[in-house]
This record gives structure tokens, sequence and C-alpha cells, in this order.
């Protein structure tokens, strides 16, 4: 009895405090196509597969405000002004859920770089 009080305070420093800051998931450079085809809809098709950034009326990635501006070129319309461009973008990630948690740069690419790239899928 003695001895497990005697650990007591041993144990109260070992244990994590509640709500203690845990460090933010490493960014990552990802590039690939970056889709936007409709209002509030984002997501980045890159060598891995299929990234959400955004969903209308639903997940907004922190950061979305950072994607990249195509207004110099590089962005296809496929409905009115929204459409696809090609971007690399420094972000943090969820591979369990398959979405970009924190988009904390982005650049707009070259298209050909994107065409060019055998492990993305063929866009029009």
């Amino acid at each position: 009895m003695r001895l497990s009080l005697l650990l007591i305070p041993f144990l109260i420093v070992a244990t994590p405090v509640a709500g203690a800051q845990r460090r933010p998931p490493a960014a990552q450079q990802r590039c690939g196509w970056l889709h936007n085809p409709t209002p509030g809809n984002f997501w980045l098709v890159d060598r891995q597969g299929e990234w959400l950034i955004g969903a209308q009326g639903g997940y907004q990635a922190p950061g979305l405000d950072n994607t990249p501006d195509f207004s110099a070129g590089g962005w296809v319309r496929t409905n009115g002004n929204y459409g696809y461009g090609c971007a690399c973008m420094q972000v943090a990630t969820n591979s369990r859920t398959r979405r970009i948690t924190r988009i904390d740069s982005a650049r707009s690419v070259p298209l050909a770089q994107c065409r060019a790239d055998r492990n993305l899928p063929r866009m029009r």
C-alpha cells in the first residue's frame, strides 16, 4: 500500500495533460490537378489519388484561401469560371479520410507539367 502511494506523484507527472497541444502534421508538397468544378467544391488529384479540399456546404480545409491564382493563365474552364489547373501545394493530409487538412501555400504550374506526368489521369 505504501509503495502505491509513493508511485502516485510519478503517475501524475507521466500522465499526459488533457488538452495538451499536439504538433500539427508536417506539410508535404503535392503536385497535380486542382479541380474546382462548382462553387465550394475543390479537390487535388496527385500520384497517390484524389484528396478532398472542400465540399459545398460541408468540409473546407483551413487555408483554402491559399489556393493558387490562375488569373495569368493555366486554368481550363469547364463550367463558367470553374474548372481545373495544375498546381503544387504545401499541405497536411489525413490519408485515412483522403482529406487535405491544411493548405500552407500553393502555386500554379504550367498545364504541361501535369499533362506530362504519366501518374496523373488525362484531362481534356
